[in-house]
């Protein structure tokens, strides 16, 4: 520190004593105190500069522990992953000790589900689910859940192969959860769910993930397009995630902030119940703007040939509208009538 101070402070000199106005209070007049007061600012600089850099190396240790924890959960899983029913540590799993944790197992459409289905129905697995045990009897899925459900809900089997993940519970919601943000074949949305609970349950930034997963900036911003979306809308594209990405997020958006939010929902929900629905589709429905009231024609109502006034109704309002000159004092006339008219028909039906 004394050395930095002394280079930040070798070039100040102390200046003659002006000759003007009195100086102001708490400003230091000598060249003494002026020089003192330098010094204090370059300290304080000097300070506010050390603070900033301890602050941003520690930032950065943070964020490089937070990436090797990542790539270790994520390799290790991945290893597990590529396991195969031969390989030591497989065995049998109870079915019924199986638990899912909610939010981790993606969703498939109704295409790879019964796809998946129809091959497990056949063929025995190749690759055994990831579990972690629980300690209480319960075994939590980290990889596979699909597989148990249709195993479980559509072929009635009593057992599943698995083999065990050894890491603590962080460790096996990041390795499931990055290996699922990673997946190539990955809905875009699907993707925006893990990115989400990365962000929720570990405190994640957005550059945190960007840093440890490699992900460029732009398939980022396409993931998180769906976070402009209404909850409403998301809520749908949840049941189907396969039947709108990102770019599409990303228009629907953009409608959506131009005050089209009721017509992009109406638009996702079609696209989502209708598989002849295409996205280029559902953005025309979309853009849509609602059909014009119609103009609603006035009443005319004529002395001979002359025209009184004319009146209309539009969204609960009587409007009448004189035609001639002096129409103010006409209309306070009419006014005054019309009211009469209006407590006489009251009074009549009490």
């Amino acid at each position: 520190m004394a050395k930095k101070m002394a280079e930040r402070t070798s070039g100040i000199q102390a200046e003659p004593t002006k000759k003007g106005p009195a100086a102001k209070e708490n400003v230091p007049v000598t060249a003494t105190g002026r020089l003192l007061d330098a010094q204090m600012r370059v300290n304080g600089a000097i300070d506010r500069a050390e603070s900033a850099e301890a602050r941003a190396t520690a930032a950065e240790s943070e964020a490089e522990a937070l990436r090797s924890e990542l790539t270790s959960a994520r390799e290790r899983l991945q290893s597990l992953q590529g396991t195969h029913a031969s390989d030591a540590g497989v065995s049998e799993i109870d079915i019924t000790t199986l638990v899912e944790k909610p939010g981790r197992r993606r969703i498939l459409s109704p295409t790879e589900y019964a796809e998946l289905k129809a091959n497990l129905a056949v063929n025995a697995l190749i690759h055994p689910i990831v579990y972690r045990p629980l300690g209480d009897g319960r075994n939590e899925i980290v990889s596979g859940a699909n597989r148990v459900k249709i195993y479980r809900e559509e072929l009635g089997r009593q057992t599943i192969l698995g083999v065990p993940f050894t890491g603590d519970e962080k460790q096996a919601e990041l390795g499931a959860t990055f290996s699922n943000l990673l997946a190539p074949s990955l809905p875009d949305f699907e993707k925006y769910r893990q990115f989400a609970r990365l962000q929720a349950e570990f405190g994640l930034s957005r550059q945190d993930i960007i840093s440890a997963s490699g992900l460029s900036t732009s398939h980022v911003a396409r993931i998180l397009a769906f976070d402009k979306l209404s909850e409403a809308a998301r809520e749908l594209i949840a049941k189907r995630p396969d039947r709108v990405g990102g770019n599409a997020a990303e228009e629907f958006a953009a409608l959506s902030s131009a005050g089209n939010e009721e017509a992009v929902v109406s638009a996702i929900r079609a696209l989502v119940d209708d598989e002849t629905m295409t996205q280029k589709r559902a953005l025309e429905m979309a853009r849509q703007k609602p059909a014009k009231k119609p103009q609603v024609s006035g009443r005319a109502i004529n002395i001979g040939r002359r025209k009184l006034c004319e009146v209309t109704v539009r969204s609960g309002v009587v409007g009448v509208r004189f035609a001639g000159k002096e129409v103010d004092g006409v209309a306070e006339k009419w006014a005054d009538k019309i009211e009469a008219f209006i407590r006489a028909e009251i009074a009549n039906e009490e």
